[in-house]
């Protein structure tokens, strides 16, 4: 059956709204650092950090993040069996296109630039908070109808313009392992209770262009400890 955007709107209203109740005691876990289900053992750590940059990796190699985080929340069961990113719009926390935005999307002072910022959930897990600024005129009507009356993840929105994705940076925002472990002779001595993680582990800012080349996206995208909220691998394997 083709994709329909009008009835994903109306899907992703209803399914937006149950989504925002359902997750808002993981946005206020969210604020702090908190445990996680992985020990703090040495073990651990290097599969955390493999893992970790696993998704990095996932999210460098493909043009749309919803899809892969899609594809992420499935494999790692981070939600019931189907479930798909939605976008939790966030208001009232706007933030105008400056001179290097319009230099990103290679539009002039007078060419009018939309913003959104939103949180995309798998379930109750909120997994990214995304900044989004794109250009109306280069996106259907529908898409602009879409992207201005429901949660629709923007990517989900866009996927038919077959779109390319220009990565402008990746960083790192934690690691399990203290910089040049590689080098060092042993690992961190293991802990007593579970890693901790920050708020935030990954951003990746980027500019999503048409087949083209022409720039109608640009994005600061942070991911979320959610990500990893699923159990360590087992310590030992057959």
């Amino acid at each position: 059956m083709p994709f329909r955007l009008s009835t994903f709107v109306r899907v992703a209203a209803l399914a937006g709204s149950a989504a925002a109740m359902l997750s808002a005691h993981a946005l206020m876990a969210q604020d702090s650092a908190a445990p996680s289900q992985w020990p703090d053992t040495p073990t651990s750590r290097v599969e955390a950090l493999a893992v970790l940059q696993t998704l990095n990796a996932n999210l460098l190699s493909n043009a749309s993040a919803t899809l892969t985080l899609d594809r992420w929340c499935a494999s790692h069961k981070l939600a019931p069996a189907g479930s798909k990113i939605l976008a939790q719009r966030v208001h009232g926390q706007d933030k105008p296109a400056d001179a290097h935005i319009r230099e990103l999307l290679a539009v002039g002072p007078d060419v009018p630039i939309a913003y959104r910022r939103v949180r995309l959930a798998c379930g109750d897990r909120v997994l990214s908070e995304a900044d989004n600024w794109y250009v109306p005129a280069k996106l259907t009507a529908d898409m602009n109808e879409a992207l201005n009356t429901s949660d629709i993840a923007f990517g989900r929105a866009v996927q038919s313009l077959n779109f390319t994705r220009t990565n402008l940076s990746a960083k790192l925002l934690w690691s399990p392992l203290p910089e040049g472990w590689e080098m060092k002779a042993d690992l961190p001595s293991a802990g007593t209770g579970q890693l901790t993680l920050p708020p935030f582990l990954l951003e990746h800012r980027a500019v999503l262009k048409l087949p083209d080349g022409t720039p109608f996206s640009t994005l600061v995208e942070t991911y979320t400890n959610s990500v990893l909220d699923f159990p360590a691998p087992p310590a030992h394997r057959p």
